[in-house]
């Protein structure tokens, strides 16, 4: 079923190109603006766009077709045109771009009609008096999705764009009526309210965790072992939860800085009433078994530890947040339910933070630099691997050829292939490692402050404890 959205996105206009592959990234661009790029790199921002629009997204490997467009614009130099007519009209500050997205239903459509509507939905909506980049991405064939960023102001008079209630359900109604004149499907009834933000919907649909998931988990394992709402209350503030009761339950987990409506977002059975419901109908607790004694393991270790040098940068905030998450060292797993509120989160994510840490140990990188100098070397071999595969399928089509060298070429394409796509996945995974990192950094700050203050509050309460005059 095909659904749309649509968000403003404030600040500079790179940063919606940087991020056009996850909006939900759009809000806090951590990695990529942080004062560390000068002003001219900011008015080419050649390699953002390239980025916001790169091959691996938009390519088809089958046609080699990218599926990449601009309505009044040319995608090369979208951003250069778009600020100049912000600049025309003295409009370059506030809302910079309006980020939209269309998805379609898994398997019901090729990359060829996905892009097709999504140009036509574009015109039709925005043609006439803004410039738009439709970019078709194709992360599996069974989720296609358009991605259009529009310039928030019009070439034509100078107006901004007026983003509402109404344009919105134009959008939503324009793009139903194209679908179905192709005979896709769409959602039938929607229900005004209940819309999910994209990242949000794509976590879901990728089976990964979301930040509001994870507290729906939470409330559902208290409430399943509480026996009273007090208890309830109780285990949530002991999960570092802050709680505001009114006519419904607000809830701030920890990291936070707004909370969250129980009822509003989860639903009826999330309200403080049906709360106690369910409490009352769990049964009687069961009589706990004797904890069973520890195995002890004894590691002796050789050598001065005091000489080893530490290893800091990109590959120790890795190795860090490795152990936090109980990955590393192999047998340290930690059970979901200690584990901090932020790290829960990327539980879904262990295999792709382990082959991201393998990467930065392995070549031993630790800083920035070195991670794009070592990005940049892969691009190049990248390039020239695929320029090696094009010559071989170029002489794999001359007629003149016998067959045991036709079978000889099709078996060093394949190689060739194969080391490509291996390519591939190191360029990708630099780029996620240049946007993980900072996060994995604001997440590890975070958690050291509590534990400090844990700490402190714990020596506080001990010298409290023993100045007690004794009776």
């Amino acid at each position: 079923m095909a659904t749309t959205a649509i968000w403003k996105v404030e600040g500079w206009l790179g940063k919606i190109l940087i991020y056009a592959e996850n909006p939900e990234k759009t809000n806090n661009p951590s990695y990529y603006d942080t004062g560390e790029t000068s002003a001219d790199e900011r008015e080419g921002l050649k390699d953002v766009i390239d980025y916001a629009m790169r091959d691996n997204a938009t390519v088809s490997e089958d046609t080699m077709q990218r599926f990449v467009s601009g309505v009044n614009c040319s995608p090369l130099t979208a951003r250069t045109e778009m600020l100049a007519v912000k600049k025309r009209y003295g409009k370059e500050e506030g809302i910079v771009a309006f980020h939209a997205y269309q998805s379609f239903a898994p398997n019901e459509t090729t990359p060829e009609i996905a892009h097709e509507i999504g140009v036509k939905l574009a015109k039709e909506l925005w043609g006439d008096k803004f410039q738009v980049i439709v970019a078709t991405h194709l992360d599996k064939e069974n989720h296609l999705h358009n991605h259009f960023v529009l310039n928030s102001v019009s070439f034509l008079d100078g107006y901004r764009y007026n983003d509402c209630i109404e344009t919105y359900m134009l959008m939503r109604k324009t793009s139903d009526r194209i679908c179905k004149e192709y005979g896709l499907s769409v959602i039938e009834n929607p229900q005004r309210g209940k819309a999910k933000h994209y990242g949000e919907w794509k976590a879901e649909q990728d089976g990964r965790p979301t930040w509001r998931s994870l507290i729906k988990n939470d409330i559902d394992d208290i409430i399943a072992s509480s026996m009273t709402d007090k208890q309830f209350f109780y285990k949530l503030r002991e999960k570092g939860y802050d709680i505001k009761r009114g006519k419904d339950i607000t809830l701030r987990p920890p990291g936070k800085p707004r909370g969250i409506k129980l009822e509003r977002n989860f639903g009826a059975e999330y309200s403080y009433e049906a709360i106690c419901q369910r409490i009352l109908a769990n049964g009687l607790p069961l009589p706990k078994h004797p904890p069973q004694k520890e195995k002890i393991t004894i590691i002796r270790l050789h050598g001065n530890l005091k000489k080893q040098r530490k290893i800091g940068g990109l590959r120790g905030r890795y190795l860090y947040y490795c152990f936090k998450l109980g990955i590393s060292p192999k047998g340290t797993a930690i059970s979901p339910a200690r584990l901090h509120f932020l790290l829960r989160e990327d539980l879904a994510r262990l295999e792709q933070i382990n082959s991201e840490t393998k990467l930065l140990c392995v070549n031993k990188i630790d800083t920035s630099q070195q991670l794009f100098s070592y990005q940049s070397q892969k691009k190049e071999e990248l390039r020239s691997l695929i320029g090696q595969r094009k010559h071989l399928r170029y002489q794999s089509r001359n007629k003149m050829i016998t067959v045991d060298e036709k079978t000889m070429l099709k078996k060093d394409i394949s190689s060739l292939t194969k080391q490509i796509n291996g390519l591939r996945k190191e360029v990708i995974l630099c780029d996620d490692i240049a946007e993980r990192s900072q996060v994995i950094k604001e997440k590890l700050d975070i958690i050291r402050q509590e534990e400090r203050q844990g700490k402190e509050k714990y020596t506080n309460e001990h010298r409290r404890r023993s100045s007690r005059p004794s009776h």
